[in-house]
């Protein structure tokens, strides 16, 4: 007879999230394993080198090593990001913000002076008024992550209960896509 599979929980939807900006980089990852014997730079779906790099972020890394370690063991994501990649935001330099705002807010823990994280617009109880109103005061002042800079993505929604993301952005979400995501 087959294993009964059951029902996995749901979670609720009015618990507390965090919405943060969505920064228009690309995806970086630090990897630390667990006796710090390997270090290793990823993008979104691959592990990179400073030869086979995306936009530079392997070199920046491999060169920030010994500071990165201290992130200490762990998978640690985040958005390469500012001069050259995407928007750009009127950088003259390119930067490397976490994703995980709880680990490494100002508040909680030391992280490497190399890092900054996505900035936090509300955290408080999901809801949608509270998205689109996160969303169009982003739209209204610019961009938190590089202020001056007024044309932002959009936002990050991070919801505890479930412990997804989920994102929206400022121009294509009312857009129907084809069968693919972004």
């Amino acid at each position: 007879m087959i294993e009964f599979p059951p029902m996995p929980k749901i979670a609720r939807l009015s618990r507390l999230c965090t919405i943060t900006e969505k920064i228009d980089g690309t995806n970086g990852s630090i990897y630390i394993s667990e006796d710090a014997s390997e270090f290793l730079v990823g993008s979104k779906s691959r592990w990179i080198t400073p030869a086979q790099d995306n936009f530079g972020f392997a070199r920046w890394a491999y060169t920030h090593e010994d500071e990165l370690r201290t992130l200490g063991p762990g998978h640690h994501f985040g958005e390469w990001w500012g001069l050259g990649i995407q928007r750009g935001y009127g950088q003259k330099e390119k930067r490397f913000s976490l994703f995980n705002t709880y680990r490494w807010s100002d508040v909680l823990g030391a992280r490497p002076a190399c890092c900054s994280v996505v900035p936090i617009l509300y955290e408080g109880l999901f809801d949608s008024f509270a998205v689109a109103t996160t969303l169009a005061m982003l739209q209204a002042d610019g961009s938190h992550a590089a202020p001056g800079f007024m044309k932002p993505e959009g936002v990050v929604i991070y919801h505890q209960a479930a412990k997804q993301y989920f994102k929206k952005t400022i121009l294509n979400d009312e857009k129907p896509k084809n069968s693919k995501e972004e």
